[in-house]
């Protein structure tokens, strides 16, 4: 299994507490490599060096995870834009088919009522329900805009209301492929986790070197290791954890339809 799917199919706490025992796991490592290198040598690593050795793998630790977590950033700030711009698209296609011939126009937007509705109850269990039933209603609504041909009406109105109910197709499939499609490598979570193995492996073998067991601040280390780890993972889940992309604005758009119906 791909360790991107991987990640993904445990819940965050589980992520929390494997990701905190593998970094913890190494540390212990580290300190038992220590402890055998003291039993077999007499005298110990020379401070220094092995100190700026740490710090290097501890600062290449914190970059990548600065890298990655920027990643996941960026495309939370595009999954947020994209729910306001197809709000948008949605309120305007609704308001433009107030303009057209009766017939079509209380339909589409009766169909538009719908697919907000649906956009507005999916949830990671009935996703896959969610999108097929948005889909249907794409096809519903362009059959509604072919019949407009066949009217007298404005041309020009026609095209912009053929015109926003394409963007609210493609902004659809942007949404889809941005949540689904888009999200962190397998190889960046793999090079994540072995570095903190590694880099946490080389803090339990400097505190070993320097005579001691256990360091308290290493599970400190590990734990803030392990919350950004997690907090990467979350918001590389839309729809899921703590942290999410407010549906706010089709929200807004659903209440602007419900107080123009029909």
């Amino acid at each position: 299994m791909e360790i991107d799917k991987w990640v993904g199919i445990f819940p965050l706490w589980a992520v929390f507490l494997l990701t905190l025992a593998i970094c913890l796991g190494a540390a212990e490592a580290g300190a038992m490599l220590a402890k055998a290198a003291l039993c077999q040598k007499d005298g110990k690593e020379p401070e220094a060096p092995l100190a700026s050795l740490v710090g290097a793998m501890l600062g290449l630790l914190a970059f990548l995870l600065a890298f990655t977590f920027g990643m996941t950033a960026a495309r939370f700030d595009a999954r947020k834009e994209l729910v306001l711009e197809e709000a948008n698209a949605i309120g305007t296609t609704y308001l433009r088919a107030g303009l057209v011939p009766e017939t079509q126009g209380l339909e589409i937007r009766r169909l538009l009522r719908k697919y907000v509705e649906i956009r507005l109850s999916a949830t990671p269990e009935n996703l896959p329900q969610s999108l097929s039933e948005s889909e249907a209603i794409h096809g519903q609504l362009w059959s509604q805009i072919k019949s407009l041909v066949q009217e007298d009406m404005d041309s020009e109105l026609r095209s912009l209301l053929i015109a926003s109910l394409n963007e609210v197709i493609d902004l659809h499939q942007s949404r889809q492929t941005v949540a689904l499609e888009y999200r962190i490598p397998g190889s960046i979570w793999l090079g994540t986790y072995l570095l903190a193995m590694l880099s946490l492996l080389a803090v339990g073998y400097q505190v070993g070197m320097s005579g001691f067991r256990r360091l308290w601040g290493t599970p400190v280390l590990a734990a803030a290791f392990a919350v950004v780890i997690t907090m990467v993972a979350d918001i590389d889940r839309p729809g899921e954890g703590l942290i999410r992309v407010s549906q706010q604005p089709i929200a807004d758009v659903q209440k602007m339809m419900l107080r123009s119906s029909p």
